[in-house]
């Protein structure tokens, strides 16, 4: 039987860094990963998840199953965090949690319990959108729409083609949205044009999902969550998937969690039940490990408040290699590059073509996917010269 398979190409992401780590040059820049890196290339702990992934071990005294909804005391932070804590539909109970393996695991559950309340959803992405949103959510049967979003002249939201495809959308419809620090190009909505977005989906039906796997580096916790709850605050329903890879750094253990934002408790309930079912078919019980380390973090004034600070420290790092790169090569190149300072989160693209992104590769060992997407985070104080000058040196032939 497995002899009929055939070969699969390799994920293009996983593929180019692997070619990364095995490129021998001192120099090299690896651009690639959507992974955040500090000054010396690693992707640091958090010295909160250190302790409390150090009290867990300590006091850990068995590994039975997670409850099928996973840690409650991550599931009651995480709506904390997402929402606020004085949110009106926290307090009236219209909210529902259920822990999940990672960012990808809340899509997925998100995406079943869609198909089980509106079979014949389209689900609308934006034009460009994170390359695993269709496969993941697309493995469940949903249909797909685009709707435009990124204007590579201007490098900014192209928000009236954006609002003109969104008019298309359907009762039974969900509009896919990146909460904060978007992924791949970095431009985000304002205020003003997420209520635009909470409009129209009242008037026209749709229900938001939003997919906010960033919080926290974009313009910080608060800052980064206004939209989405906006969107809660207006709207009946909004289903929301989170991670805490990247703002607790907690990659390998596969945290997350999805949130459904229903008109009342009882479908909030009805909501989790489906969701519960459908994790039962696809991995039956939720990881423990990073889920109890973000809970005891968010139950934990001190320790919350220490995460909050290294975080805060994590976002003004990335604004100010944001700064730096554009300098750097505004400096090398004679060019506008204001838009890199404008963009939040780890993500970019730098306005070159696959043939260019191909030569920094080939000929400076400077790592970026052919869309000329980087991620800001892999520069630093040691590379952003050499990276300038190697984007002035494909530019300038």
């Amino acid at each position: 039987m497995l002899e009929h398979l055939q070969a699969l190409p390799t994920d293009p992401v996983l593929g180019l860094a692997a070619e990364a780590r095995a490129d021998s040059n001192p120099e090299k820049v690896d651009l690639t990963l959507g992974v955040y890196m500090d000054e010396d290339g690693l992707c640091p702990v958090f010295a909160a998840v250190r302790e409390a992934q150090q009290a867990l071990v300590a006091e850990e005294q068995t590994k039975v199953y997670m409850p099928p909804a996973g840690d409650e005391a991550y599931n009651t932070g995480m709506r904390r965090l997402l929402l606020g804590g004085d949110s009106r539909v926290l307090a009236e109970g219209r909210v529902s949690t259920v822990q999940t393996p990672g960012g990808c695991g809340a899509l997925r559950l998100g995406s079943e319990v869609v198909r089980a309340a509106s079979p014949g959803a389209r689900v609308w992405v934006s034009d460009p959108t994170w390359p695993v949103h269709i496969p993941l959510l697309g493995s469940v049967g949903l249909e797909f729409a685009t709707y435009r979003y990124y204007d590579p002249a201007s490098h900014d939201v192209d928000f009236d083609a954006m609002t003109a495809d969104l008019k298309k959308a359907r009762p039974g419809d969900v509009v896919l949205l990146h909460g904060c620090c978007h992924n791949p190009c970095g431009a985000d909505l304002s205020l003003a044009q997420w209520a635009e977005i909470a409009r129209m989906a009242d008037l026209q039906g749709f229900t938001p999902m939003v997919d906010i796997a960033y919080q926290g580096l974009g313009d910080g916790l608060e800052n980064d969550a206004a939209g989405l709850r906006l969107l809660v605050e207006r709207l009946p329903e909004v289903i929301i998937a989170a991670s805490s890879s990247k703002n607790m750094g907690l990659y390998r253990e596969r945290t997350g969690a999805v949130l459904f934002v229903c008109e009342d408790a009882s479908h909030a309930a009805n909501s989790t039940g489906h969701a519960l079912a459908a994790a039962r078919r696809c991995y039956s019980m939720p990881p423990a490990h990073g889920a109890l380390i973000g809970g005891r973090i968010l139950a934990d004034t001190r320790l919350e408040s220490a995460w909050r600070a290294e975080l805060e420290g994590m976002c003004t790092r990335i604004n100010g290699l944001r700064v730096s790169l554009r300098s750097a090569l505004e400096s090398a190149t004679g060019r506008d590059y204001a838009f890199i300072e404008r963009e939040k989160g780890m993500f970019s693209f730098l306005g070159l073509s696959a043939e260019q992104a191909q030569r920094l590769r080939r000929e400076h060992s400077v790592y970026m996917l052919d869309s000329s997407r980087i991620n800001v985070a892999g520069v630093n104080a040691g590379n952003v010269e050499y990276l300038a000058a190697s984007v002035a040196a494909v530019l300038g032939d």
